[in-house]
């Protein structure tokens, strides 16, 4: 008798499950991201957002829960119900950096996930403020003066361990030269303190950079990526303006689920994330921001994606002696 209403339990939790799977979105998503409001991740969830309300027919909210690099935002979404409706903007920061400079992480970056898609590459541009350095007005020209007073020069970043202070690690290490980092507390922090002069130079994300290179307060020496992004079409990359062959220090922004989403959920998702970055409209949006498009942005080449970074952040926060408790 106990196993027949064993069986019939099961049936029932299958059958609902089912009807769960068939039956969604039912409600609002939720896409979560762990910098502040009008940060690069927000913007791209509420495009996303947009994009994917009309093809799935519920709303999408864009929500941030701020702190430790993403990681509590990232472990919100860790533990979050895995039904469907909360997504994490993730980013190579949260992902893949985070894991090798933080002692804890309160998740694991790999099995407490669902991969969706990878949503895009976005490199770092280097900046200098040409009223501090009217004389710099190459990659080069950084290089001689570095080299005329080692240790001496200094740059700005978002913060220990953040993309900018790994590819200043990068570029010191490349180019035989050395510098003093002055991490900030973020964005916005850090540009204030290169347009007021406390500082030589920026590697900063490509989306907040252009605005403030077509302005021309700040100089665009070069993109830390392979080629040159259309948004900055006339500013070399480091391996072009710096003599650096092979030069590249890239991010991604990726979204994640909780591990455990119904396949069929799962799947209904990707396609429709896939399907709307990958229209004319959106894939001119990521350009004007900065950020390259993915050729495949698959989960299973994101996963790919993110145990190589895994293992090259982590060299590379080891490089530069970064930690944060």
């Amino acid at each position: 008798m106990k196993l027949r209403f064993l069986g019939a339990a099961l049936a029932l939790v299958s059958t609902a499950a089912l009807a769960q799977e068939a039956n969604w979105p039912s409600q609002p998503i939720t896409i979560i991201g762990g910098f502040p409001g009008g940060a690069a991740t927000d913007l791209y969830a509420r495009k996303l957002g947009a994009e994917l309300a009309p093809v799935l027919g519920v709303s999408f909210v864009a929500d941030s829960k701020t702190g430790a690099g993403g990681n509590i935002a990232s472990a919100y979404v860790a533990q979050a119900r895995p039904d469907g409706y909360t997504y994490l903007l993730g980013t190579a920061g949260t992902h893949a950096i985070n894991p090798a400079l933080y002692k804890k992480l309160g998740f694991d970056p790999v099995n407490d996930f669902s991969r969706i898609a990878l949503l895009g590459n976005l490199p770092n541009v280097l900046l200098v403020n040409p009223e501090k350095h009217p004389e710099i007005k190459t990659c080069k020209d950084l290089l001689a003066a570095a080299r005329k007073q080692p240790g001496q020069m200094n740059y700005a970043s978002t913060g220990n361990g953040a993309s900018g202070h790994l590819a200043g690690v990068q570029f010191a290490g490349a180019s035989g030269t050395s510098y003093t980092h002055v991490p900030y507390r973020g964005q916005g922090p850090a540009m204030t303190a290169l347009l007021a002069g406390e500082v030589d130079f920026f590697f900063n994300q490509s989306s907040p950079s252009i605005p403030i290179v077509h302005s021309g307060k700040a100089r665009a020496l070069a993109v830390t990526s392979t080629q040159r992004i259309a948004a900055l079409p006339d500013v070399p990359t480091v391996a072009e303006a710096c003599g650096l062959p092979g030069f590249e220090s890239t991010t991604w922004y990726g979204l994640f689920g909780p591990a455990g989403i119904p396949p069929a959920i799962q799947a209904r998702m990707s396609k429709a994330v896939l399907s709307a970055i990958g229209s004319d409209g959106f894939r001119k949006w990521l350009v004007d921001q900065g950020i390259a498009p993915i050729a495949d942005g698959s989960p299973a080449a994101f996963k790919q994606t993110q145990e190589a970074d895994l293992v090259r952040w982590a060299k590379i926060v080891k490089e530069s002696g970064a930690q944060v408790d």
